[in-house]
């Protein structure tokens, strides 16, 4: 007979799984843990009273999902998250979480739908609420910089005949910018098709610390970088020429490539209004691959701060 304790599973140890479903049904059990997580997490230094003038014991409320001193005042920690006014459990959203989470190349909203048990419209509409969560675009980059520029979108030749439409030997597809630190983080943007200097450098300017050195392809757009006060070094695409020395944009193609195949597998079209939002998305678990921690706590750290009430 195993000596396993089968009521209290553990990892195995050669698992690389930090937080299992098992786990995560273990601290999460119901809408009371969840609230009381989010609530430490908003207030970890404690709540401050405006009334008692203090930072007190606030005890929960039996009738709403708030907190309460013993004068009176309250507080709701889902206000100002993406849980406002929002009718679902909170358990669920946690689950939605999770579920994003743990998977590689992400989940559609059908699948979210079906784990959930709520409507397509819920579903879809916790889906767009997580992503909003994962914008990381206010992040600088240092040191070998890769650039590139992308096109999203389905083959003109599977479009109808009325619709097929090309520039400059193109498709007509969503462009996309992108910018990598090797051994770093990722920034992808959508900007306006066909793409331009002027949609492309003011991005490197911002993003991009002075004294960096940037690899690109050939592209024209690129000519100014040197000029801008940084170190360029090129490939030549249109030569079959993909590494020279230590210049190329591997990495950032492989970011391309991930991005493209996750979509593609999973939500098979992605309008262009919500195509940043998916980029994010993956820029999000590209950036936090290497993390100690399990990718389900890295998103829930993006769940804002409670703002500091005046003294």
């Amino acid at each position: 007979m195993s000596k396993v304790n089968r009521n209290e599973p553990k990892l195995a140890g050669g698992s690389e799984a930090t937080f299992t479903r098992f786990q995560f049904d273990a601290m999460f059990l119901d809408d009371a843990a969840c609230l009381d997580w989010l609530f430490k997490r908003r207030y970890p230094d404690g709540v401050y009273c405006p009334k008692c003038k203090a930072i007190t014991k606030h005890y929960r409320d039996k009738s709403r999902p708030s907190y309460s001193c013993h004068c009176g005042h309250h507080v709701h920690p889902m206000q100002g998250t993406i849980f406002q006014d929002s009718a679902t459990s909170l358990r669920l959203w946690f689950l939605a979480i999770f579920l994003m989470a743990t998977t590689r190349c992400g989940i559609a909203a059908k699948h979210l739908e079906r784990e959930l048990g709520v409507t397509y419209k819920c579903a879809w509409r916790m889906f767009k609420q997580i992503r909003s969560m994962l914008d990381e675009n206010a992040m600088a980059l240092l040191g070998e910089i890769e650039v590139d520029e992308s096109f999203f979108g389905g083959k003109d030749e599977n479009r109808h005949l009325s619709k097929r439409r090309s520039y400059a030997g193109r498709y007509d597809k969503t462009s996309v910018f992108g910018m990598v630190q090797r051994g770093g983080n990722v920034i992808a943007q959508v900007i306006p098709s066909p793409p331009r200097s002027s949609d492309i450098l003011p991005h490197i300017r911002r993003k991009v610390m002075p004294k960096s050195t940037i690899f690109s392809d050939e592209a024209r757009f690129y000519d100014p970088l040197k000029l801008m006060g940084y170190g360029h070094e090129r490939v030549q695409h249109t030569n079959q020429v993909y590494v020279r020395g230590n210049a190329h944009v591997n990495t950032l193609e492989s970011f391309w490539s991930l991005a493209k195949r996750g979509i593609d597998g999973n939500h098979h079209v992605c309008g262009e209004n919500y195509l940043q939002h998916y980029l994010n998305a993956y820029a999000f678990r590209w950036n936090h691959r290497r993390d100690d921690r399990a990718m389900f706590w890295a998103m829930l750290d993006q769940i804002p701060s409670a703002p500091k009430l005046d003294v």
